[in-house]
């Protein structure tokens, strides 16, 4: 089983350069083909003391959008052709507020959709935090968050799988097998398996270790109590001491009307990750 087909959300910031980085590697390693996506906004025509923006202000800013988009795909396009990877360019232009619905059309003929984690010094955090749940709430495949500080090895040789017994543990465990069959060392880790119990099995873990054997990947089962910590936390932690590349989990979230909120556990992962993890809801 291979990936063959990436979408990887692409801008101007260095945060996502690093992501870009690493979606190219990827693409280089499955010998996949990798679309571009480049989100660029509408510009907003906001009503100040009854009187609407000028039209030319509007075509100006219009103008310096996309002037700053062509920028940014020439960019890619130069990174791409230099890696001599099958590259597809591909750009949308929509207010901010349908950013993620245009994120989901787009990540639903993927395998994969690969995404930068927010940089907590950017303005625009928050409108990217929708991004990240739109790529693996929205589209029915899963999503690649790669940390704003780079990746620390991609293809990962490490890869930690979380696992509470969910459909969405399981979803993401098989969306991952590619990544799995490829790496030196795979560890199931299961967080406070008592408060689980029959999710888990009478033996945490033995029966999902049984399963990914047939696949040809040998698993360490790691359980764990997170304490005093978040599980969210304790995840982190385990990751960062086993040396883990790549962190598998389900995604988590809730509906507020037609905007998708994290769960607790997601969003602190997403939020303080520091090795690239793959969600799949």
């Amino acid at each position: 089983m291979r990936y063959k087909d990436f979408l990887v959300v692409v801008d101007g910031k260095s945060s996502n350069s690093k992501c870009l980085d690493a979606a190219i590697r990827l693409a280089e390693t499955f010998e996949a083909h990798l679309s571009t996506l480049l989100m660029v906004p509408e510009p907003a025509n906001p009503v100040v003391a009854g009187v609407p923006m000028p039209a030319e202000i509007l075509a100006e800013q219009r103008e310096q959008f996309e002037r700053s988009a062509a920028e940014t795909l020439a960019a890619v396009r130069e990174r791409g052709e230099r890696a001599g990877v099958s590259l597809e360019l591909r750009k949308e232009t929509a207010m901010y507020e349908l950013w993620a619905d245009r994120l989901a059309r787009q990540g639903r003929h993927a395998d994969l959709t690969i995404i930068a984690q927010p940089d907590p010094d950017d303005d625009f955090a928050s409108e990217h935090t929708v991004m990240i749940e739109a790529a693996f709430m929205q589209t029915g495949r899963p999503a690649l968050v790669i940390p704003y500080i780079g990746p620390r090895n991609l293809p990962p040789e490490r890869v930690t799988v979380c696992w509470d017994g969910s459909r969405e543990a399981a979803r993401a465990m098989h969306d991952s097998l590619p990544f799995l069959e490829n790496a030196r060392e795979t560890t199931l880790l299961i967080v406070n398996p008592e408060k689980l119990g029959a999710a888990v099995g009478e033996l945490p873990g033995a029966d999902v270790a049984a399963h990914l054997a047939r696949h040809g990947i040998n698993v360490e089962i790691r359980t764990i109590a997170s304490g005093e910590l978040s599980p969210g936390d304790a995840i982190l932690g385990e990751a960062s001491d086993q040396g883990t590349d790549l962190l598998v989990m389900g995604g988590y979230g809730h509906s507020r009307l037609r905007e998708m909120v994290l769960g607790g556990v997601t969003r602190r992962i997403t939020e303080t990750m520091i090795v690239p993890v793959l969600l799949s809801h």
